[in-house]
């Protein structure tokens, strides 16, 4: 049986391209599209509904799974609808704050919610390997990391960024807090053992790259993945609203549950 789906945000980039990819997959109902107040106009798709109010769109598609990438602010509040009309959400936003993601597992308790900073499935394969690569190499290797977007992207560093660092730092068994470091400048001294540099460039329309380095005695390992469209993101949230419809709530779903 086909997933219901609700696209917020269909107008935006990454929301437009989830609405076409949506409506090619048989494996999928576009029944809803949503965007913010006084912005909905000139949406017309057959067979589905569209509306500036998602308070206003659930309740006539009762059971559809909600993709969401806009702000963090507003996946927060989306969240809280869902939860409120029974629906489940996928979110890719990033940016999100400890408080904000706190809410969000609070919220998955009764409701089905998934969120993940990267829906690549690229990403998501080095999160499982990393660990291994770091405790292989032992604490003789320092480990930086390099994050390009494009230049319209908000928040710094990226979601998959902090999402990798803090990995490579768990299995050191370090708080990432505690290690991190998103900036230098001036006289800084030498670098400590104990830390993770995290460097943000932006420019032109950089999809995302991240390349991770691991600086050892006499020779370093870079690792690079490079997100050549938004299309694997888009694709790796609708192949997660399938998924999730057949889930029960009790936590915050992630990519990681999917593998």
């Amino acid at each position: 049986m086909a997933t219901n789906v609700v696209i917020l945000g269909a107008k935006g980039r990454m929301g437009n391209m989830l609405v076409n990819m949506a409506l090619a997959d048989k494996e999928l109902n576009l029944v809803g599209a949503c965007e913010r107040e006084g912005h909905a106009g000139g949406m017309n798709y057959d067979g589905c509904l569209t509306s500036d109010c998602l308070e206003d769109l659930l309740p006539q598609v009762p059971g559809a799974v909600i993709v969401d990438f806009t702000a963090p602010e507003s996946s927060v509040t989306m969240a809280k609808i869902a939860a409120k009309h029974g629906n489940p959400a996928v979110i890719g936003t990033t940016g999100l704050n400890k408080d904000q993601v706190a809410e969000l597992e609070t919220l998955a308790k009764k409701n089905l919610l998934f969120w993940a900073p990267n829906m690549s499935v690229g990403v998501n394969m080095l999160l499982k390997v990393l660990p291994d690569l770091v405790k292989a190499l032992g604490e003789n290797y320092d480990m930086e990391m390099v994050e390009t977007h494009h230049k319209m992207k908000k928040d710094s560093p990226s979601g998959t960024a902090l999402k990798l660092a803090q990995c490579m730092a768990e299995a050191r068994g370090w708080e990432y807090d505690d290690v991190k470091k998103h900036c230098r400048d001036g006289i800084i001294g030498e670098r400590p053992h104990k830390e993770i540099g995290v460097q943000t460039l932006r420019g032109g329309d950089v999809v995302g790259d991240h390349t991770m380095y691991f600086f050892g005695p006499g020779e370093r390992i870079e690792i690079t993945h490079r997100a050549h469209s938004r299309e694997t993101f888009a694709s790796g949230a609708l192949r997660a609203a399938k998924w999730l419809s057949c889930q029960k709530p009790g936590k915050l779903y992630s990519m990681a549950d999917i593998f």
